[in-house]
């Protein structure tokens, strides 16, 4: 397929991504890129091209996976609703703002940095599952920043920075699950052995961890993020003629009257999802540690290799569901909600986030779609051939890093490249681990800043900002990191 279609395979996600920054519709954009590209498949056949892209979109409910992360991100809705109306959020901010007026009262603005500290640290510690991270670092402290002057683009990034990285420098969630997949169809005996080594050299997830802090400890944005930074501190929310990717009118409820503002009603849902998330986790994937380590390994070990090995979305869907159910429970038992205005809740959260579940379907349509297209395969063996030993590293990461902006998917990539990556490193003698970690950092750095990844259409979703606002203010910082993570590949490889 690579061979006969050439460069246009690059088409239908390059026109995509184009479009979504010059037009900011992001529906329309990812629309034309996935009819475009099966209107390539078709040999040009507009008809054929469109009955394909209508299939498509419905063949993304054939992966069990995409309906229960479309699922969940739709049920994350009632749940936000649920924290709002129960007083929740409005409890949570009013006990965040007594901690923090000692600091709002002196003339450094120290309140700021905590609580921009706080959010870094609250997404970085949440590595169980990317999606959970970044919708709880939005849903706890997007009001916060709004109060404080703090801009939502700023928040988007802190969450998207604090996301991914965490998750795969801390493997014990499905990210490690799918890498270790992956690195035992190389052949390696100890697959998870292997990924730790690894993770030392990869410097883009390192550094993008490592950036957030400093940015907000020096307090000097810069670029887009310093002109969203003056229009947030000026009490506007939200740029000219931008339009958040969720409707907040529909998913920012005020308490309930009457109702006390506490802070356990938005913090106990939390906890519970992302309790039961490592719990489901070692749940769905006890069958398979058994299988691996046998009847006679030890408790801990069994417990280890079974979160390793299973189903993040599985565990997402259920742990969300189990959180509204505990939660409509709790909230009755405090005379708050009643059964009917409970599942009243639940529907306007829905709603809510119906904007995200369809931009979800579409990003995972145009993922399939590059995979028929075979674009990443393409691009990577047209780079094969110009790549010497000492430029294995910088040369695997730069590939990465296009073909994961290119598709917006950070997990398709790492398929796409780990197989090409180590047999390329292994034939030409080069260091294997840092080519493996070159594919890991190099799939989150360009997914990291591509506008049709589903982790940055979450982030903008969680922080109630414009999609296109989000991908323009986090690029210059986001660079900062790949930039240096590059320089160290070129560096290291020659040496």
């Amino acid at each position: 397929m690579a061979e006969s279609l050439g460069i246009l395979t690059l088409l239908p996600p390059v026109i995509a991504i184009i479009l979504a920054i010059l037009t900011r519709q992001v529906f329309i954009s990812l629309l034309v890129g996935i009819f475009l590209g099966y209107v390539i498949l078709a040999g040009g056949n507009p008809w054929l091209g469109f009955l394909e892209t209508m299939q498509g979109l419905v063949d993304v409910f054939a992966d069990a996976g995409n309906t229960r992360t479309i699922m969940f991100c739709a049920l994350v809705g009632a749940l936000i609703v649920f924290m709002q109306r129960s007083g929740g959020v409005a409890g949570f901010i009013e006990l965040v703002e007594r901690r923090l007026r000692k600091y709002e009262a002196q003339e450094t603005g120290r309140g700021k940095v905590v609580v921009q500290l706080l959010a870094w640290l609250t997404g970085a510690l949440i590595f169980v599952e990317s999606s959970i991270s970044v919708l709880t670092v939005g849903t706890l402290y997007r009001p916060i920043f709004d109060k404080l002057g703090l801009s939502r683009e700023k928040l988007a990034y802190i969450a998207d920075s604090s996301s991914a990285p965490s998750s795969i420098l801390i493997p014990f969630n499905g990210w490690g699950a799918f890498i270790m997949t992956l690195l035992a169809a190389e052949g390696f005996v100890n697959p998870f052995a292997t990924m730790i080594r690894a993770l030392g050299y990869n410097f883009y997830a390192l550094f993008a961890l490592a950036t957030v802090p400093v940015i907000i400890l020096l307090k000097k944005d810069f670029g887009p993020m310093r002109k969203a930074a003056i229009r947030a501190e000026s009490g506007r929310v939200l740029s000219e003629g931008s339009t958040p990717v969720v409707d907040t009118e529909l998913t920012d409820i005020s308490a309930k009257e009457g109702v006390p503002k506490r802070a356990a009603n938005m913090i106990v849902p939390i906890l519970i999802m992302v309790v039961f998330m490592p719990f489901m986790l070692a749940y769905t994937g006890w069958a398979g540690a058994r299988e691996v380590l046998g009847a006679d390994a030890g408790a801990g070990e069994m417990v280890f290799q079974a979160i390793g090995s299973g189903s993040g979305s599985t565990a997402v869907l259920v742990a969300v569901s189990l959180s509204i159910l505990i939660s409509m429970a709790y909230y009755k038992a405090q005379g708050i909600f009643g059964v009917r205005e409970s599942v009243d809740l639940v529907l306007k959260g829905i709603a809510g986030l119906i904007p995200l579940a369809l931009l979800m379907l579409l990003a995972f349509a145009i993922g399939a779609l590059c995979k028929k297209l075979e674009t990443g395969i393409y691009v990577a063996d047209v780079a094969k051939g110009f790549v010497s030993p000492g430029l294995v590293p910088f040369l695997v990461f730069l590939v990465t890093c296009f073909i994961a902006f290119s598709t917006g998917t950070s997990w398709g990539t790492f398929a796409i490249m780990i197989p090409i990556a180590v047999p390329m490193a292994r034939d030409l003698d080069a260091n294997v681990l840092m080519a493996i970690a070159a594919v890991l950092g190099g799939g989150v750095f360009g997914d990291h800043c591509s506008p049709i990844s589903d982790t940055t259409i979450l982030s903008s979703m969680a922080s109630a900002t414009d999609h296109v606002d989000h991908v323009k203010t986090q690029l210059p910082y986001a660079s900062i990191a790949g930039g240096l993570a590059a320089g160290l590949y070129l560096v290291l490889g020659l040496l």
